[in-house]
C-alpha cells in the first residue's frame, strides 16, 4: 500500500481542523511527506472541474490525484496518505475493511455537512 510517487491533495484550507489534520500529517509523515503538493480547494476550483471534481464535492471529502492523474477520494484518500507513516499502516487497513469503510465514510460525511452548515458553506 505504500505510495512514495508525488500526489496532489486537495482540502479545505479554510477550515482550521483541516489545516491542524494537515500539520500533524506533515509531522509525522517526516521526510515521507516530500512528493505532497497541499492544494486548497478554493484556489484550485478550474483544475478540479477539468479532473471532473465539482467544487462542492471537493469540500465535502478529501480528493488526492496520483502521479499517474487518477483521483482517490473519501476514506481511500485517508488511506492513502496514512499509507506514507508506517506506524499507520494497520489502521490504513482496518479503515479500508467493508464495514469499518462504509460506516466512517456516514460519520465523515455527517460531519463534514455539520461543519459545511455551520460555516454558511453547505448548498445542496
Amino acid at each position: 500500500m505504500p505510495d512514495d510517487a508525488s500526489i496532489n491533495v486537495f482540502y479545505d484550507a479554510v477550515c482550521p481542523g483541516c489545516r491542524k489534520d494537515r500539520r500533524r500529517f506533515e509531522r509525522w509523515a517526516g521526510h515521507r511527506a516530500q512528493g505532497i503538493k497541499w492544494c486548497d480547494v478554493s484556489e484550485h476550483q478550474q483544475l478540479l472541474r477539468q479532473k471532473g471534481v465539482a467544487p462542492e464535492a471537493a469540500l465535502r471529502s478529501l480528493h488526492i490525484e496520483k502521479a499517474d492523474g487518477r483521483m482517490i477520494e473519501g476514506i481511500d484518500a485517508y488511506r492513502l496518505l496514512m499509507a506514507r507513516i508506517p506506524v499507520l499502516l494497520p489502521v490504513a487497513w482496518i479503515i479500508g475493511l467493508p464495514g469499518i469503510k462504509s460506516g466512517l465514510r456516514w460519520y465523515y460525511d455527517c460531519w463534514v455537512k455539520q461543519r459545511l452548515k455551520r460555516e454558511g458553506r453547505w448548498s445542496e
